[in-house]
């Protein structure tokens, strides 16, 4: 037997016993700091009632992880609230800075000064999961401050009632002391639910269309599981492979959090199945609410031994042969169903929006944005050592290799926008000659 095929028998047949009761849907426990690394297969997922806030199942769910890119939810909700108070609208331009175009992948790779609407961008950020488009999004309503952006994250997450959580950046990249929990992720799923009905349609895109190329969301229950209607998928090596999902059925609605599975095929299908076991499941029967679970107060789980490792990755490789040669199921589980017609696809472009300071309305493009004229100057010593950074960061978010499934990623070679920034190998600038003194 594989072992694919055991880590799903397992947590199938933890759904179970919590379905007919014979377990809590709260004996999962944290990680102790110091503890051994989580086994292979050890996940923290929730799953919520909306209506009434109940907690359906819970495994490990109030345990601090890593968010990754599920953490463009709270830009989003954010976004969504700058909407309703009038703040902004659909037309504010979003301007790429130079600072924005920086951000690892995944991106579109626009070119500094690039202006799109702030309808485009949302949906690039939470389709494609674009990071640059994400910090763009938290300048402009951080009015330029990234640093009263994420000051609002933080304060929103407070308000919220996500008591466990900490944003440092607006995209889910590797980053110091962010970290959040599968419950708090379900509280801010909910509030965006709750709270703009109005505006699921972009949590729910299938895919965008931006000149030649189409981008597919990475959150595969889309399409395939009955019911599924969003949220945001996530993706670093630390974390591993996180998705926050929701689906509807009748007047019912649940929210589910799956984080740390090791690859999308464990990930989805243990979202499908935790979502399935929470439909066959009355609320009423339920103990508490989501915001009635504990705070953690633990170390963070860090999972990237594992995630980023040879032994991750040929389990990843051994879950995608099998799930190929297993016509009777799809991504490994009998809750999805095949794709067969084409993704729906939303056109995304550059331009359009309304005037912004010092530049006219509609442009694409801000001439000479904020770009100094190049000056000679000799080597410095911190040259070298900004490189190295750069590439270890690269290896903490894009590892493993260039595995077309890796959620957030997208597909091994995107071709969002012919502008790129300038000359790379895998993401890194190439060092370009300077003139010898």
């Amino acid at each position: 037997m594989s072992n694919a095929i055991v880590r799903r028998a397992t947590t199938g047949f933890s759904v179970l016993l919590l379905t007919i009761g014979l377990i809590g849907p709260f004996s999962g426990h944290a990680i102790a700091a110091g503890a051994a690394k989580p086994e292979p297969s050890s996940m923290a997922s929730i799953v919520v009632d909306i209506e009434s806030g109940k907690v359906l199942s819970a495994d490990h769910a109030t345990e601090r992880r890593y968010p990754a890119s599920t953490t463009k939810l709270m830009t989003a909700y954010l976004v969504l609230k700058a909407l309703h108070v009038g703040s902004v609208n659909m037309d504010t331009p979003v301007v790429m800075t130079r600072r924005a175009a920086m951000e690892a992948p995944s991106k579109m790779g626009f070119e500094p000064g690039s202006v799109m609407r702030l309808d485009n961008a949302l949906r690039m950020m939470l389709v494609k999961s674009a990071n640059d488009i994400a910090y763009a999004i938290g300048q402009t309503l951080g009015n330029g401050s990234m640093e009263t952006f994420v000051a609002m994250m933080n304060r929103t997450a407070g308000l919220l009632g996500m008591r466990d959580t900490t944003f440092v950046n607006p995209n889910g990249l590797p980053g110091e002391g962010q970290h959040s929990s599968a419950k708090d992720l379900a509280i801010l799923a909910m509030a965006i639910r709750k709270e703009f009905p109005g505006y699921l349609d972009y949590f729910g895109t299938e895919a965008i269309a931006y000149g030649n190329a189409v981008m597919k969301n990475g959150n595969k229950l889309l399409g395939r599981y009955d019911g599924a209607d969003g949220m945001k998928t996530g993706y670093i090596c630390a974390s591993g492979f996180n998705l926050v999902s929701s689906a509807t059925r009748g007047d019912r609605t649940l929210v589910a959090v799956v984080l740390g599975a090791n690859g999308t095929i464990e990930r989805e299908s243990r979202s499908a199945e935790i979502l399935e076991a929470g439909f066959k499941t009355d609320p009423a029967n339920a103990e508490k609410t989501v915001k009635q679970l504990p705070i953690d107060n633990g170390e963070t789980v860090d999972i990237s031994d594992y995630i980023c490792s040879r032994a991750g990755r040929t389990a990843r490789a051994n879950d995608r042969v099998e799930d190929r040669n297993d016509p009777d199921e799809v991504y490994g589980s009998p809750y999805l169903t095949e794709l067969k017609r084409a993704p729906k696809t939303v056109r995304v472009s550059l331009g359009g929006a309304a005037a912004g300071p010092n530049f006219d309305a509609g442009i694409t493009m801000i001439p000479n944005y904020g770009i100094p004229l190049p000056r000679w100057r000799p080597d410095q010593p911190q040259d070298h050592e900004k490189l190295l950074a750069a590439a270890m960061l690269r290896e903490s978010v894009d590892v493993p290799g260039k595995e077309a499934e890796a959620g957030d990623r997208g597909e091994a070679h995107d071709n969002a926008s012919g502008a790129d920034l300038e000359a790379t190998h895998n993401g890194i600038p190439l060092p370009r000659p300077r003139p010898s003194r």
